[in-house]
């Protein structure tokens, strides 16, 4: 399976958008980046699907752009004018050449999945491995209205129960990709060093 970063040139605040090809060709999150539909096409005629980790700005700015270009079903757990198809905890999404398990966890966002393989974390905002608070686990901010640590708290505990050994990359909303390495941190370690931080419960900026 390939995973490309269509938004890795941006200039302005976005979110990581992942084009992830293989047998179902899956765009993970559209990002804010203007002509990010173009990224796209620069690697594939056509796009299956998109799917929204969670519908916050960032993660949805151009969407509409990307399913005007490609017309894919779009899947989001919230409800959304371009949904095609509801997401719900447990169910089963196909990206690239791998079958992914939804795993609702809230806490950053009320609305939010991860996406999680026998190989591969699709982990949106509420796991990443460097962010500027931490370099080499961290977690999504909880200090805007509708957000909740101890949700995400939660979340971090329930993604723990159900990441396999055998993922070794993750691939986050912000930040760089982690692939884990013979010796090195596994993507369980990262998850687990980040909810060590999250239970904390001390602000994750210094302004917060």
């Amino acid at each position: 399976m390939e995973v490309i970063t269509v938004t890795a040139d941006a200039d302005v605040f976005t979110c990581n958008a992942y084009l992830v090809l293989g047998e179902r060709t899956v765009l993970v999150d559209a990002g804010t980046m203007t002509g990010v539909e173009d990224v796209v096409a620069d690697h594939t005629d056509s796009l299956d699907a998109v799917v929204v980790t969670h519908q916050h700005s960032d993660h949805v700015g151009e969407l509409d752009a990307v399913v005007d270009r490609f017309d894919p079903d779009v899947y989001a757990y919230a409800d959304h004018p371009l949904r095609t198809h509801e997401l719900e905890d447990g169910d089963t999404v196909q990206m690239g050449d791998e079958s992914f398990e939804v795993v609702y966890t809230p806490g950053h966002a009320d609305d939010h999945v991860s996406l999680v393989s026998g190989r591969s974390l699709f982990s949106g905002d509420v796991v990443v491995y460097n962010d500027g608070a931490f370099d080499d686990g961290s977690f999504g901010r909880t200090d805007m209205p509708g957000q909740s640590r101890e949700r995400l708290i939660t979340s971090l505990q329930t993604l723990l129960d159900r990441v396999p050994e055998t993922v070794d990359s993750m691939y986050a909303g912000h930040g760089d990709v982690f692939e884990s390495e013979v010796g090195g941190d596994s993507v369980r370690d990262v998850v687990e060093r980040a909810l060590e931080r999250a239970e904390r419960r001390e602000p994750k900026y210094p302004e917060e």
